[in-house]
């Protein structure tokens, strides 16, 4: 148990925070003593279970005196306008991937945070898995040489999820490549441990009921000559969950037999309003967290190759393929599955120790997904500048 644990406010209580509440509940890093969210149901539900603090406004959770640290958890365009606020107000910040929208609002972002002092970490992202740290440990390691090239697949239900008419909208943070492609760049930039160089990728929007990007492909080089590709679909039909021993994102078992069952609930929506109000339907308050799981978090199938073995990541732990024997190191999952962001927001603050998705990390990442989308739009490399 952690004596001094982090006093925590949540800005957004949707859908974000609700995925990573399960950990909030039982890990001993942070304690939540403050929220500000502008539904006054999930602010009366908040106050129930935490006690403390509701507001209204992140403004008067910015001035709480009983608030050390903030998880942003609101839509992502709100994002620098809160970092911002509660940044001039002294709290660290843990702010949802992606960062931000645009390139502009995640730089003001981080001058904010360094002009203020306070820490700044960009999560929770797939890349504080355990079988990602547990791989990163392995490859620093150098029993298996340098990393040569990464693969991420993902083949997900993604685009056909309850969505408001922004998270269709790309100019508006909606798509794959804001809210999912960041996470397997936060994964292989990770693995990589390596500067990043370049994109060149191609996006897929084909359905013009969603008209956003609901697929692209990328190659991603890094310094050194290494490479990544990342693939990704959220169009409902093949499920890659069946690759990671049909465990789901979240580490649960999924029943691999009900399949379109997003298509299928979508098919009964009569309009966007409706939509919405069914989205508005997961925040809390209005329905109950995910159970701790019994595997770790994933995002798809991802194979490290190196100079001696390729290794494999499940949500059970690593597979190693060498040159003559295959091993398999286990990551049991956490009974707080996101733990080890929140054990990074306490060694930053308390013992000045941020982890590497500190700082300008969250800007490093966006930048990649704007070299997707710019990349696709051109047909031409993009080169990266603020790796």
């Amino acid at each position: 148990m952690t004596s001094d644990p982090i006093q925590l406010g949540i800005a957004g209580l949707g859908r974000g925070f609700m995925l990573t509440l399960p950990s909030l509940r039982v890990d001993s890093h942070t304690k939540i003593v403050a929220c500000a969210a502008p539904r006054e149901e999930s602010r009366s539900a908040f106050l129930s279970e935490f006690g403390g603090n509701a507001h209204e406004s992140v403004g008067a959770l910015a001035r709480d005196p009983s608030v050390e640290a903030v998880y942003v958890a609101t839509p992502h365009q709100m994002h620098r306008e809160h970092a911002e606020i509660l940044a001039a107000g002294g709290k660290h910040l843990l702010i949802e991937k992606p960062l931000a929208i645009t390139l502009e609002d995640a730089e003001a972002i981080v001058s904010a945070v360094r002009r203020n002092g306070v820490q700044l970490i960009t999560g929770p992202s797939h890349s504080f898995d355990q079988p990602v740290l547990l791989a990163r440990d392995m490859i620093a390691s150098r029993d298996f040489g340098d990393v040569r090239m990464i693969t991420a697949i993902n083949y997900t239900d993604f685009l056909y999820r309850p969505r408001r008419p922004e998270e269709l909208d790309t100019s508006q943070g909606g798509g794959v490549v804001f809210s999912q492609a960041v996470h397997q760049v936060d994964v292989v930039r990770t693995l990589m441990g390596k500067r990043a160089e370049s994109v060149f990728a191609t996006t897929g929007s084909w359905d013009k009921r969603r008209p956003t990007e609901g697929a692209y492909s990328a190659t991603v080089t890094f310094e050194g000559g290494s490479f990544a590709t990342l693939a990704y679909s959220g169009y409902a039909h093949y499920d890659s969950d069946i690759l990671q021993d049909g465990v789901g994102e979240l580490g649960s078992e999924k029943d691999m037999a009900a399949y379109g069952k997003a298509r299928k609930a979508l098919s009964q929506v009569s309009s966007s309003e409706e939509e919405a109000r069914l989205k508005s339907g997961r925040t809390y308050g209005a329905v109950d967290a995910p159970k701790p799981a019994p595997y770790a978090e994933h995002f798809g199938p991802v194979i490290i190759s190196c100079d001696r073995a390729d290794l494999r990541l499940t949500a059970k732990g690593v597979e190693v393929w060498g040159d003559f024997e295959k091993a398999f190191f286990p990551a049991p999952a956490d009974p707080a599955p996101r733990s080890p962001v929140l054990e990074a927001l306490y060694r930053a603050i308390r013992l000045n120790q941020p982890p590497i998705q500190s700082d300008g990390w969250g800007l490093a990442s966006l930048e990649v997904c704007h070299a997707i989308l710019e990349s696709a739009a051109t047909g031409q490399v993009a080169n990266l500048t603020k790796q």
